[in-house]
């Protein structure tokens, strides 16, 4: 790690929370802002301090919490944001061995590189004194997990706790052998193991995962290495695996592994190295446990796999295929699936059914998993069927959900095609009446703009967020069952639909008038709460204005144009947004009124179009299956 931390143009953009051009514009009109000591011409370097200090001199740099310093020099100075985290994570387990007399380091922490932590000792040991080692660690751990530049996509904490569900984690031992950060193995520690274990390529990754495990004094280890080829743990059973095994390996050893005695139900081809994950899960279960591993949506039906699946249903290994809805975890734009294993006892005769879920959220998964293990028929039209085995056993051995659902017959009658048509003539109807009326603007100028952040430091609005969850120390959940706001209910316009779980972190209420904006996104978009009461979820910024200085409605529409999606996205490519460099028109607070009641009305239009396109694919596809089954017939046939 460098004695002098550095950070680009970009990164004192974000520290001031101003857009990129405003730095250099500073560099020009200031004589004495900081000269570079690094990088190249078109590049430059800056040393942090020194940055810091001109920014604070000049009223540009917010107050922060001694967290948010301390990892803003971590991810600025250190070779990896994970390595900067071990590095600080191995000193705070140390002090918190130290208080309580015992060693510091187990041996697999004490691997990896050593990094200078000199210059951040004194914010190191305050953060301690302030939270305890614990809970320093979890709050750059937020940090750590926030997406960004540098940093792996980890399994979402809502995902990973369904997971440990499934495969049932209570008391006992929990394997991951791709563990990453430790998000499964985390929830597996939420849910009441006893003792966690897994191993992981990335040596950074691998020593992160166990010191969050080491400073809550939870037993077991985290290996590094290649599962696959050096397995860390050969012969060894866990009571229950969780897993996130990477997706579409071209080099996973195959070669070297054709007679490997994990392949316990034949040779993986080398076109499904997926499958030797679940192999290698399987080979590390103790029989009768549960294995649960996230999947991409191929592996279920090609061809290349076909043998491997079929022997799975024929031992009666796989349990459960969960198809996920989109957004679930990275990468977004896929419909994962979960594949619930049981390793087979010696004994037991395979089960005659497997349970294919097609789920649109998260949130009746495992409630339908326990029915089906205790003995329900379970089969609701377009969710979830219980189908038997001999049926999946057919020439593509095809474990698609989707493509195992009965139609959904019943309701879908000729009475509800022309109940779904008049909904749609009536929407249709409205939407003139709602469509926005503007005119241009006599002399076309765009004014002054000021950024989020700067309307915060103004005191014209308060930002808090984005909650990013608590980190859980094995406790029971304590939530007491409130709404909350998820993003999806943002981005879709709907109620809010999620529950408060007691892992939140942080219970942030809202109020009518509060602008609430989505940090990860397709696009930059901006909602304003209309009803009191219901929490802020995670991944959401909250914008609070003053009434007497900013209209919300006005607030909200400035926040959600093009030029503003491309100001506060990150430059990585990610679909992260940082709201504060979105910018604002200066306008005066009566004008406000009127262009808020315009962006108002452009809400209420919006939704208008999304129920509308809704309801027209609902009349489609009901025309088309009352068409084909001779539900409904055309107009002027003949009988």
């Amino acid at each position: 790690m460098q004695e002098t931390p550095t950070v680009t143009a970009a990164e004192i953009a974000r520290l001031a929370g101003v857009g990129r051009a405003a730095v250099s514009n500073w560099r020009k009109r200031h004589d004495d802002f900081p000269a570079p000591v690094g990088g190249s011409a078109t590049s430059p370097e800056f040393d942090l301090g020194q940055v810091e200090r001109w920014l604070h001199a000049q009223g540009k740099l917010p107050e922060v919490a001694t967290a948010d310093r301390l990892w803003r020099h971590l991810a600025a100075t250190s070779a990896s944001p994970a390595a900067g985290l071990a590095a600080v994570g191995a000193r705070l387990l140390a002090r918190q061995r130290l208080l309580s007399g015992g060693p510091a380091y187990t041996e697999s922490v004490k691997r990896g590189p050593r990094l200078n932590l000199t210059p951040l000792l004194p914010d190191v040991d305050a953060l301690a004194g302030e939270l305890g080692p614990q809970g320093a660690f979890d709050a750059l751990w937020q940090r750590f997990s926030a997406p960004g530049p540098g940093r792996p996509f980890a399994t979402p904490d809502d995902l990973a706790d369904l997971m440990a569900g499934l495969a049932g984690v209570g008391g006992g031992s929990v394997f991951d052998p791709a563990a990453g950060s430790g998000a499964t193995l985390r929830a597996a520690v939420r849910a009441g193991c006893t003792s966690a274990y897994g191993q992981e390529l990335d040596p950074d990754l691998a020593r992160l995962a166990e010191l969050w495990l080491a400073l809550r004094d939870v037993p077991g280890e985290v290996s590094t290495g290649d599962s696959l080829r050096a397995d860390a743990h050969p012969g060894r059973t866990f009571d229950a695996v969780v897993c996130h095994p990477p997706f579409g390996a071209s080099n996973w050893g195959d070669d070297e592994l054709g007679h490997d005695p994990r392949w316990i139900v034949g040779t993986t081809p080398r076109t499904e190295p997926e499958l030797a994950w679940v192999q290698h899960a399987l080979a590390h279960l103790r029989p009768g446990g549960h294995a649960v591993l996230l999947m991409p949506p191929t592996v279920a039906g090609r061809r290349a796999g076909r043998r491997i699946r079929a022997e799975l249903l024929r031992r009666g290994a796989l349990r459960a295929v969960v198809a996920l809805p989109p957004g679930a975890a990275a990468p977004h734009g896929v419909p994962l699936h979960l594949w619930v294993l049981r390793r087979p006892p010696a004994d037991a005769p395979p089960p005659a059914r497997t349970l294919l879920v097609d789920a649109t959220d998260l949130t009746r998964v495992l409630d339908t998993w326990r029915a089906f293990t205790a003995g329900a028929d379970v089969e609701e039209p377009g969710y979830a069927r219980a189908v038997p085995v001999i049926e999946l056993l057919d020439e593509e051995v095809d474990l698609t959900p989707a493509r195992r659902q009965p139609a959904v017959v019943g309701e879908a009658s000729g009475e509800q095609l022309v109940r779904t048509r008049e909904r749609l003539a009536a929407v249709v109807a409205d939407l003139p009446a709602l469509m926005p009326q503007v005119t241009p603007a006599p002399d076309g100028a765009d004014g002054e703009f000021l950024t989020v952040g700067e309307l915060a430091r103004a005191g014209a609005l308060q930002l808090l967020g984005p909650i990013r969850g608590a980190a859980g120390d094995g406790g029971e959940p304590a939530g007491d069952g409130r709404p909350v706001l998820t993003v999806p209910d943002v981005l879709g316009g709907a109620e809010a639909s999620g529950r408060d779980d007691g892992r939140l972190g942080q219970e942030i209420p809202l109020a009518v008038g509060d602008v609430v904006v989505p940090m990860i996104a397709r696009q930059l978009t901006a909602r304003v709460v209309t009803v009191d009461g219901v929490l802020l979820g995670r991944n959401l910024y909250l914008l609070r204005p003053d009434p007497a200085a900013l209209d919300p409605w006005f607030l909200a529409g400035q926040l959600r144009t093009s030029t503003n999606e491309r100001q506060a996205s990150s430059l990585s490519g990610t679909l992260r947004f940082d709201v504060r460099r979105a910018q604002v028109r200066r306008v005066s607070r009566e004008a406000q009124g009127a262009y808020g009641e315009a962006f108002r009305r452009l809400d209420a239009f919006e939704s208008a179009l999304r129920q509308a396109a809704t309801l027209g694919a609902d009349l489609v596809q009901l025309t088309a299956d009352g068409l084909a089954r001779g539900a409904v017939r055309p107009e002027g046939e003949r009988r």
